[in-house]
């Protein structure tokens, strides 16, 4: 940027020079020479249409009509910088004694275009005629010089990154420098509009003159857009461009930042500065564009983390690096109520509001947290450890500890974001208290006990809803001693009566286990064990995970007596809705079962009979086999094979017979 400013003030010294001689030359020619000096110096063609007027009271100086810079030949943007007009006024006294004191320089409606192209160039970088660039030892641009007053009246600035796709755009500028000496600070202040918001600036460098050879200098800021506010407190060096120092951002309004950022708003949750966002460090600005924070402290809607950060630039996107340590984190929807439904759903359906997480594809991300606890609006963990990762919008959350409803949680949940929403993991609880779990996620508190879980599971679609309709996988569930409560199972099959739901039932249990697998929502299982002191069950069925609904089978039997023996099996069948599921015992499978069992016991009865019938028939044949042939079936021989070796023993003795008759001449 230093070469912008030299460039500027070069010119401006070339028209004062002219400006001196403007009884010996007429103005037409002085702008030619001006603008052809220029144009050797930069390489870029400098146009200055209508009069150049030079003035003499009260101080020396020059007025031109409307001026136009070109743009470099790549950009396709028009000219880099244009002007309605352009005042210069200079110290006489000073120049004469070989000082550079510009009292003032005032351009009226200013449009500035910077840009690097998808290759890198840089359209501030000027080369002059022979190849060269503007320097510290180009004639009269290193020279000493001063600005009491430096004004742009109703500018407009535009910043185009083709590489990064980015466009920073300011209206309605109105800005102020002030150099009082070349060895001294420099200030600025401006405002201006960005995206329909307010913007304004308040900066400092230390020695102008240092900051001009790239040197490093003590520099002050203060920036605000819209509701936001930055501040920074350090130094920085201009060539390249490097910082470090106190850095506080106040961001409560960060569409505001946002926009004059180039970027789009980002859509954050509560929790992570919806509503308000601080940030607090030391910041450190390297070479490359790298930024790195340290001793940081981040409020976000109430949550404080602090650590270190680096944010560092890439190809596609720059990528946080982070090792943070919360106090307790709140998440969620601000203002939701427990145990309310949904905007979008009510007690008996899934959020269907569509989930947004264009931010994940902002950029990448590593970093390690440890809180004391997380509240995620309906699930409140404890103790927490993990490691989120990042990669081209796709989320992994590593859970290495988790603290939940007195047991732990651990494994891997995702987050795709790439071209929709997926969610899946792997994930395994260990001694979870079941009731206050299921009354979180699923408003059901029924169910009393202590309970292992391991879960595989993915589901597809861009709201609560839509993921759960579409969730498939597997898992294996244990529980130990617990409770039932709003049903009495036993009560159930001793009265043959369904009616034992609601307040005060209770059935008691000692162990629950079983697998499931997961398809298109649906949740189902074949191999459920349930024990109690008095009631044995197994189960099978469906739970419509989308659907929050039930329809599912218990195969009970009742003890008689405390041995065990004995008892009634009569089937339980559960349907209806989570919030109000229904009852009925399978009186009508008893009686069907009945019929089976007997139709069973009478096709083994007959299949009994037609066995001995066939034993008694074999025995028979057996007997006569002895008696017309004299022939004993051999062990493991068929009656077939038996009667088929005796005909050949009776033939083979017949044939020897007639042949012995013939021999004898008999």
């Amino acid at each position: 940027m230093r070469w912008i400013i030299r460039v500027g003030l070069g010119l401006a010294v070339l028209a004062l020079l002219a400006a001196g001689m403007l009884a010996l030359v007429p103005s037409d020619r002085v702008a030619a020479a001006a603008a052809a000096r220029f144009e050797s110096l930069t390489g870029r063609k400098l146009e200055i249409t209508g009069a150049v007027r030079p003035t003499i009271w009260p101080n020396l100086g020059v007025k031109t009509g409307p001026v136009t810079i070109a743009n470099a030949p790549w950009s396709k943007e028009g000219p880099m910088l244009t002007a309605e007009a352009l005042t210069v006024e200079i110290n006489l006294s000073a120049l004469i004694g070989g000082e550079v004191r510009i009292l003032g320089i005032e351009a009226v409606k200013p449009a500035l275009i910077l840009e690097r192209s998808a290759e890198g160039e840089e359209n501030w970088v000027f080369g002059g005629t022979a190849g060269g660039t503007v320097s510290a030892e180009t004639p009269g641009v290193g020279q000493p010089y001063s600005l009491d007053r430096g004004l742009i009246r109703d500018g407009s600035f535009l910043f185009i990154d083709h590489a990064a796709g980015r466009r920073i755009a300011l209206d309605a500028v109105q800005a102020e420098v002030a150099i009082p000496e070349f060895a001294g600070p420099v200030t600025l202040t401006g405002t201006a509009t960005s995206g329909g918001q307010a913007v304004a600036l308040k900066a400092t460098a230390g020695i102008y003159s240092a900051l001009t050879e790239g040197r490093v200098v003590p520099f002050q800021a203060n920036l605000t857009a819209g509701g936001s506010t930055l501040t920074f407190d350090g130094r920085i060096a201009a060539q390249p461009f490097v910082a470090e120092g106190a850095l506080v951002a106040d961001l409560p309004d960060t569409a505001a930042v946002a926009a004059l950022a180039g970027m789009a708003k980002p859509s954050l949750p509560h929790g992570l500065g919806a509503e308000a966002l601080r940030i607090a460090g030391q910041l450190t600005v390297a070479e490359d564009g790298a930024l790195f924070l340290r001793e940081a402290t981040i409020t976000a809607d109430g949550n404080t983390l602090t650590g270190d950060a680096d944010l560092a630039p890439g190809e596609a996107r720059p990528k946080l690096s982070a090792q943070l340590k919360a106090g307790p984190l709140v998440f969620g929807q601000a203002g939701t109520s427990e145990g309310s439904g949904d905007a979008a759903g009510g007690p008996d359906s899934w959020p269907k509001e569509e989930i947004d997480v264009s931010g994940l594809g902002t950029l990448d991300v590593a970093v390690a947290l440890v809180a004391p606890s997380v509240d995620l609006g309906r699930v409140k963990v404890g103790p927490t450890g993990l490691r989120l990762t990042v990669d081209r919008a796709r989320a992994v959350f590593d859970i290495r500890e988790m603290a939940a409803y007195g047991g732990q949680v651990t494994g891997e949940f995702v987050m795709n974001g790439r071209g929709g929403l997926s969610v899946g993991g792997k994930l395994t609880f260990a001694g979870l208290a079941m009731q206050p779990l299921l009354a979180d996620l699923a408003r059901y508190d029924r169910l009393i006990g202590t309970g292992d879980l391991e879960l595989q599971f993915l589901g597809v679609g861009n709201s609560v809803d839509a993921i759960m309709h579409s969730l498939k996988g597997q898992g294996v569930v244990e529980m130990g001693q617990g409770e039932l409560r709003g049903l009495d199972i036993g009560g159930m099959l001793r009265t043959l009566d369904a009616s034992y739901v609601g307040e005060g039932q209770t059935t008691v249990f000692d162990g629950v286990a079983g697998t499931f697998g997961i398809a298109e929502g649906v949740l189902t299982n074949t191999d459920l064990r349930f024990v109690s002191p008095y009631v044995t069950a197994t189960g099978a069925g469906e739970v419509g995970i989308g659907a929050r609904t039930l329809d599912y089978r218990l195969r009970p039997t009742a003890l008689a007596e405390a041995d065990g023996t004995g008892g009634v099996m009569v089937p339980l069948l559960i349907t209806g809705t989570w919030a109000a599921p229904k009852f009925r015992l399978d009186l009508e499978s008893i009686a069907r079962e009945k019929m089976e069992a007997e139709a069973r016991a009478l096709a083994e009865r007959a299949s009994e009979a037609a066995k001995a019938a066939e034993a008694e028939a074999k025995a028979a044949l057996e007997e006569k086999l002895r008696e017309e042939l004299g022939v004993e079936p051999a062990p493991g021989e068929s009656l077939e094979d038996t009667a088929r070796r005796g005909a050949e023993d009776a033939l083979a003795d017949e044939t020897r017979r007639i042949l012995e008759g013939i021999l004898n001449n008999d």
